[in-house]
């Protein structure tokens, strides 16, 4: 596994971790549609949040948060449709941003994604 991967992967786990924490449940991660992909799908009571992870080991380059692209984000979006269709939902929906900078801790944007 590369780095790369192996950092995604970790941010991943830690930000499904502290989601659970603030009483989510987690419904999906690494949901795939077509090229769109949502890294983590949780729920709490009649929220359904579909959060992007973004993790760097520094902030050399700049904020993680500040790496979703407007490419990224209508992918996301197109699959969260698709997850909403398959699944019949029919409460609240929101996207958020989750910021990792291992070793500096995590930052929760909800309400991130906007269309």
């Amino acid at each position: 596994m590369s780095d790369k991967i192996k950092t995604g992967a970790d941010g991943e786990n830690m930000a499904a971790r502290y989601l659970e924490s603030k009483g989510y449940h987690v419904l999906a991660r690494n949901y795939r549609c077509g090229r769109g992909e949502i890294d983590i799908i949780v729920q709490r009571d009649n929220w359904i949040l579909f959060v992007e992870v973004k993790t760097r080991t520094s902030t050399k380059y700049g904020e993680p948060e500040q790496t979703v692209s407007y490419g990224q984000a209508r992918r996301i979006y197109a699959a969260a449709e698709n997850y909403i269709f398959a699944t019949n939902w029919r409460g609240h929906v929101r996207f958020d941003v989750i910021a990792i900078t291992l070793g500096a801790g995590i930052v929760h944007f909800e309400d991130a994604i906007n269309f």
